[in-house]
């Protein structure tokens, strides 16, 4: 059984300032590295020689395609490609750390190499280091010649060269980091927390409605691994338990909840399989991997015990037939492969040694559905050369693919390509169109210096086809923590997408990707997510909540409140919910865990496991008011409703004592402006009043509520009295 030990909370302070640093850093060497070959400038510099000059055209394209703008005068925006050109280059000498300390970086198969040996290499024997610089630089292409699905050998950006004084401060950063980060089993799936943490504090300062660029660093959230454990033990456990009651299951299930008979809460699962060859289970906002990882981690010694499998060929079963994760940031996936591929050699043989890299190892079965999509419809078409025998078909498929995830940025796994039956009907059972874009590829690799462009259409085209295969398959079970972004905060074109799919949902984007989610589960299937509590009681997701206790079973629903996560940051109420894609009977009971008075992530983990089981008939919350979803039993009786009206919502009660207009007092120390709602759009309109919020007045018994403090606000500037 593999041991998980999660990162101590100093160590997880050093790796969250050093990831911060890195990042700011390896921008800093990325502009510096992209200005000294004019990317950005409208005309060529002249200094530049021919090898030069063939880079700086391929990074143009290559920024294109991540969606930066060309100007009108040939001059062209950075910001995409530098993220792009800092991410990879830290990343990559990352994750040959990452390989290093768990001595399976390799020098050629079955040798492994460490940093050390890296660094003799290089003071040694030069020549077979192909031009790296440092061990850090030697270890980096080494670890990228292992995970070609990671770091595109084709990639431009890994033939920019960082200033010295850049590079170094990179290596120190990451020399910095102790031991124990590399061995923790959370270590990556906070690192791209830690990545995207300034991205996510200038956007929420900025204040601008959430887009494409923006989601992925506002949405990212590392799911406590109490969290993820509790979901898929009552899942996978649950399933093992209602499967194979006479065995006790291969790895400890300390969160599997079960009743008093000794049937697990959350049900049998009977529209799952029998036999874990023929299960499939989806991430479909996988992040960085976390529930793919221990999904892994359960699944190989299941099907070790049940189907007399070895170690290897455990985990490469499970890999080719149990595990899919989609995922709209493609730096994520690139984690997320990562994660899972180090799991996997990590995994220890029947002599308790690990596995180690092995080639027939199958990928990981992670796609990215938010590529950016360049180009034009056309130009995907013209992929398909003219001699090809279907060249008809398929160029009509690059068509369709290129329509199908042309907002593959905004809308992710939102995007179901099975809206259009009759195109992905073609892509399934007729056309070998994985194997022609694999021809493509080759093609287009084989004449990236005629064309980079192509070669970018190609990249895309080949991994959106996988995101639309995953997209387009049904799963027994469909586990995720959910993005959260409330209506109010989304742009334009994301809330006139959930309006016209998802209607009763649209309150919040975690409530879309629920409806989503059972879209993608099999009939009789699983769905598993973590997501905000509140949508079980406001008025706003009334017709969800009536649509979903009709038509779906309500498992197990476990209550966590706020402070559930460990960063500050996503303090917020927050729920684990499984539900089954098939309809209650009348007396099906939905099980539940209210954990929302334990005040740290560590007391809920341990109330969700011994607290007490609450039970309450499914159908019986159809009868509460508004359909709110309650447990326990409702006491039923007449409601306020009834006897009275609200015609105001939660507000001040004393803003008459305290709130006056300007011109009545406005030359006392003890009053502020105060701004307040407008009734029109007018400039200065709501800023007619003032408050008596001062120094002096904050020390008598009139002291304003902590709320009406709260709303506060000093202008700096007063309108004209006249």
């Amino acid at each position: 059984m593999v041991t998980q030990v999660p990162l101590s909370k100093p160590h997880r302070t050093l790796l969250e300032n050093t990831v911060k640093q890195a990042r700011d850093e390896a921008e800093k060497a990325a502009r510096a590295a992209l200005a000294q070959l004019g990317v950005g400038e409208g005309r060529v510099p002249d200094y530049l020689d021919e090898g030069q000059r063939d880079l700086r055209r391929r990074l143009r394209a290559h920024g294109r395609a991540l969606g930066d703008v060309l100007g009108k005068d040939d001059a062209q925006e950075l910001r995409r490609l530098v993220w792009e050109v800092a991410y990879e280059h830290w990343h990559r000498m990352l994750f040959a750390r990452f390989l290093a300390e768990n001595n399976l970086l390799l020098w050629e198969p079955g040798a492994p190499v460490s940093l050390e040996d890296c660094r003799a290499l290089v003071d040694q024997n030069p020549e077979l280091c192909q031009g790296a610089r440092s061990p850090w630089e030697l270890a980096g292409r080494l670890a990228a010649r292992m995970l070609p699905q990671v770091f595109k050998p084709t990639n431009p950006v890994f033939e920019l060269t960082f200033a010295p004084e850049h590079q170094r401060e990179l290596e120190r950063l990451l020399a910095g980091l102790p031991t124990e980060v590399f061995g923790a089993s959370d270590s990556l799936g906070w690192v791209y927390q830690f990545w995207q943490a300034r991205r996510k504090d200038e956007v929420n300062a900025s204040e601008v409605k959430i887009g494409a660029d923006e989601l992925p660093a506002v949405t990212q959230l590392f799911t406590e691994p109490y969290m993820v454990d509790f979901l898929l033990h009552n899942s996978l456990g649950a399933w093992w338990a209602t499967r194979h009651p006479d065995r006790p299951c291969p790895v400890e299930l300390p969160y599997l909840r079960t009743l008093e008979d000794g049937t697990p809460a959350a049900g049998r699962f009977e529209g799952w399989p029998d036999r874990l060859a023929e299960f499939r289970l989806l991430d479909p906002c996988c992040g960085s991997g976390h529930f793919l990882v221990a999904a892994l981690l359960l699944l190989v010694p299941m099907r070790q015990a049940a189907e007399g499998l070895t170690a290897a060929q455990a985990v490469d079963a499970v890999l080719r037939q149990n595990l899919h994760g989609l995922e709209i940031d493609p730096r994520c996936v690139e984690i997320a492969v990562f994660a899972m591929a180090l799991a996997a050699w990590r995994y220890p043989d029947e002599a308790g040694q690990p596995l180690g890299v092995r080639a027939e190892m199958p990928s990981p079965m992670v796609a990215c559905c938010g590529l950016p999509v360049s180009g034009t419809p056309e130009d995907w078409a013209a992929l398909v050369p003219a001699e090809h025998p279907q060249v008809v078909d398929l160029r009509d498929e690059m068509r369709r693919l290129h329509r199908t995830f042309a907002q593959a940025p905004l809308l992710g796994s939102l995007l179901d390509p099975t809206r259009d039956q009759k195109g992905y009907e073609l892509v399934n059972e007729t056309l070998e169109v994985q194997a022609f874009l694999e021809q493509a590829l080759v093609r287009e690799e084989q004449a990236a210096g005629a064309n980079q462009e192509a070669l970018e259409w190609a990249y895309a085209a080949r991994g959106l086809h996988e995101a639309a295969q995953l997209l387009a398959g049904r799963y027994h079970l469909v586990v995720t923590n959910v993005p959260y972004l409330a209506r109010g905060k989304q742009d334009e074109r994301l809330q006139k997408f959930c309006v016209a799919n998802y209607a009763a949902a649209k309150a919040d984007l975690a409530n879309v990707f629920l409806e989503r989610c059972l879209e993608l589960a099999a009939e009789r299937g699983t769905v598993q997510i973590v997501m905000p509590q509140n949508w079980l009681f406001l008025g706003s997701y009334k017709a969800q909540r009536k649509s979903l206790l009709t038509t779906k079973s309500f498992n197990l629903l476990a209550l966590l409140g706020p402070k559930g996560f460990q960063t500050p940051m996503w303090d917020f109420n927050v729920q684990l919910l499984t539900v089954t894609n098939g309809p209650a009977s009348k007396t099906f009971d939905l099980a539940g865990i209210d954990s929302v008075a334990p005040r740290t992530p560590a007391a809920k983990s341990e109330f969700i496991c011994m607290g007490k089981l609450i039970r309450s008939r499914q159908h019986g919350q159809l009868t509460n008011p508004d359909a709110r979803i309650v447990l326990g039993e409702f006491t039923h009786g007449e409601l306020l409703q009834t006897l009275a009206d609200s015609h105001e919502g939660l507000t001040t009660g004393d803003i008459d004592r305290f709130v006056r207009n300007f011109w009545e007092n406005f030359n006392s120390p003890n009053w502020r402006p105060y701004i307040q709602t407008g009734t029109s759009d007018a400039i200065m309109c709501g800023r007619q009043s003032i408050s008596s919020g001062g120094s002096r007045i904050s020390k008598t018994s009139r002291r304003p509520s902590r709320r009406m403090r709260r709303r506060l606000i000093s202008w700096q500037a007063l309108p004209s009295r006249s």
